[in-house]
């Protein structure tokens, strides 16, 4: 792969580095290759839309286990937006970000409205399709040996994404099976994510 080298160096720099001129490993605060400047564009906005998802939860649900299943996860993507922040510039940040907030709040506050089952399954299949796209992140920085760092980095949260996910699917077991309704809505979540990734890598 022929790597595009971006010219604008991560907030706090002070410099220009060539990515390929020594294959030394690169942190936050090195210039990184314009692909992957805009597969962070796209953690930075999901991070940031996760974090609405359960404001949003929260902010309609008094279920007390709900509440604590919420908080422990707002805080854990609170961590993920830091981590995701220290490599990409704000310079790169999606230009619709107030869409991708609002846009989280509502998947996180609709389910809410009918209760905790809802809310499981909705994050269920959210973190669904962010393992899988951090997964296809972390599979094309493998042969990026100076990115190692942001590798792992991309490898922790995909750890805490899928421990959500799993989470979320074992408490979505102690209700009654899901209705299409309930399954329409999270097919459409899965889509709507993946119609969002797409977008945010340009925007």
């Amino acid at each position: 792969m022929v790597l595009e080298t971006a010219t604008v160096p991560l907030s706090g720099a002070g410099r220009i580095q060539s990515v390929n001129a020594s294959r030394v490993p690169l942190t936050p605060g090195d210039t990184l290759p314009a692909w992957v400047f805009a597969d962070l564009r796209t953690d930075h906005a999901g991070e940031v839309g996760a974090v609405c998802i359960y404001q949003g939860v929260l902010q309609f649900t008094r279920d007390p286990v709900l509440r604590a299943f919420a908080e422990h996860h707002l805080a854990t993507e609170q961590k993920h937006l830091l981590l995701i922040s220290e490599w990409l510039p704000s310079t790169h940040y999606s230009r619709l970000l107030p869409l991708w907030c609002v846009a989280g709040f509502l998947t996180g506050a609709l389910p809410a409205l009918f209760g905790p089952k809802a809310v499981y399954a909705t994050i269920e299949a959210v973190e669904t399709f962010v393992n899988h796209h951090y997964e296809d992140q972390i599979s094309a920085l493998t042969s990026q040996p100076d990115l190692n760092d942001l590798r792992q980095t991309l490898l922790d949260c995909q750890a805490d994404e899928v421990a959500h996910r799993d989470e979320a699917a074992a408490a979505s077991r102690g209700y009654s099976q899901s209705g299409w309704l309930l399954r329409a809505w999270c097919a459409m979540v899965g889509a709507g994510s993946q119609a969002a990734v797409n977008l945010i890598r340009h925007i």
